[in-house]
């Protein structure tokens, strides 16, 4: 995988699946890549639509190296309280990070998440004018 593949920033879509006959939920994740160490956050689409706002927030803070990406998500509502951990691994190009989920005790189940666009780098450059 190339340096520009293996830099995962930007912005990623997902689902994730519940055991049982539970609905999958999806998700958009935004990460920051520096050198391995992801943050960013994450917003879930909730299907139960008894839920007043239909979405839940969270945090991420993980890694990855090569292939291998490891991260947690901690949700900021109180009706979620978890951490629930993420496993996975990079495809080859890049754009695609499948896995496993996991709450400590409780349920686990598949994801997966396709980038929208590869990261890319951004040159800036200044331009100035002179007094002639």
């Amino acid at each position: 995988m190339s340096d520009a593949k293996r830099n995962l920033s930007g912005l990623w879509h997902g689902q994730f699946s519940y055991p049982r006959t539970f609905q999958p939920e999806f998700f958009t994740a935004t990460l920051l890549d520096q050198a391995g160490s992801l943050s960013g956050s994450i917003t879930d689409k909730v299907t139960d639509p008894t839920h007043a706002t239909g979405v839940f927030l969270a945090h991420v803070r993980g890694q990855h190296v090569g292939a291998d990406v490891h991260f947690s998500k901690q949700y900021e509502s109180a009706a979620r309280p978890h951490r629930v951990r993420y496993t996975g691994q990079v495809n080859a190009d890049g754009t695609e990070i499948s896995g496993t989920w996991q709450i400590d005790g409780s349920w686990s189940g598949p994801f997966l998440m396709v980038r929208t666009q590869p990261s890319q780098e951004v040159s800036v450059q200044r331009y100035e004018t002179l007094d002639v």
